[in-house]
């Protein structure tokens, strides 16, 4: 009769699972469906890689989408050495105590500070303190700390996840501690850091506010020369068009088009975290073998 229970209780756990994973599942697909429906008809060649045209009411997003890029790239640059040596500080080196519990509190919760608020400090530091200007540069950074704490935290779980017994090894095979975590620790880690820094790619490419002040702008006429220059990027491009616009009947389609850009993105960028994700549980599965 237990046992009964017990395989009845298993059995409406794993349906309630899979109907959150169908639930999920279409309301994915109905979000996908409902912006091909919208913007389906303005994707094309030159939609992705020609210049807005006629005040923005036709032509291209090429723009945006190379904004985009420029944002993403330089802020995983400036976030994921940092937060990787962080991790390691806290995982490896820290002191055991009060002060590493404050400090992996702080992290937690600059994890939940709105999006707004890094962007109203990109605005007050990178933008007006460091004279930066509306720029990529700025807007970089101000990603970077948005994404920092996704990386930390991320970094440090892979780094716990790796057998104390790998380090006790190490170490008594003569190795130094600083030894023990380049060559033997961080090897092992690789694959789930590398899914972090891929989880922050997917969320600064998809980041509206912290650029709204720091780095994109409504229109440019030409590319960015520098990391000075102000930038369109595809979240802001999507936000401009739909509550700024003069010509909606023109506009809206392409923000649709500009969303249907931006969600494949981050689903690519995702799909790939699963794929690294799944490479590294398969590795540990090999060596448990």
């Amino acid at each position: 009769m237990k046992m009964q229970a017990k395989s009845l209780r298993q059995y409406a756990a794993f349906l309630m699972v899979r109907a959150v994973f169908l639930f999920t599942s279409f309301i994915l697909l109905l979000i996908t469906g409902f912006l091909l429906l919208k913007g389906a008809k303005v994707l094309s060649f030159d939609f992705i890689f020609k210049m807005p045209e006629n005040s923005m009411t036709a032509g291209g997003i090429f723009p945006a989408i190379l904004g985009t890029f420029y944002l993403v790239v330089m802020s995983i640059i400036f976030s994921a050495i940092p937060g990787i040596a962080c991790a390691i500080y806290l995982n490896e080196y820290g002191p055991k105590g009060w002060i590493s519990t404050m400090i992996r509190t702080s992290i937690n919760n600059l994890s939940g500070v709105p999006s707004i608020v890094f962007g109203l400090f990109g605005l007050a530091v990178f933008v007006k303190k460091l004279g930066f200007g509306v720029s990529i540069l700025s807007g970089s950074l101000t990603l970077s700390i948005v994404i920092l704490p996704v990386i930390i935290s991320s970094t440090r779980e892979a780094l716990m996840a790796i057998p104390q017994s790998m380090r006790e090894a190490s170490m008594a095979l003569g190795a130094t501690k600083w030894e023990t975590v380049w060559n033997i620790i961080l090897p092992q880690a690789t694959p789930s850091i590398l899914t972090a820094i891929i989880i922050g790619i997917g969320r600064a490419a998809g980041e509206t506010a912290p650029i709204l002040f720091t780095a994109a702008v409504f229109y440019s006429k030409e590319l960015p020369r520098s990391i000075f220059s102000e930038v369109m990027a595809l979240p802001y491009h999507i936000y401009a068009l739909v509550t700024e616009g003069t010509a909606p009947q023109s506009q809206i389609p392409i923000a649709y088009g500009a969303s249907i850009v931006l969600l494949f993105l981050v689903i690519i960028i995702s799909l790939s975290a699963i794929y690294i994700r799944q490479k590294h549980r398969s590795a540990y599965a090999k060596i448990g073998h």
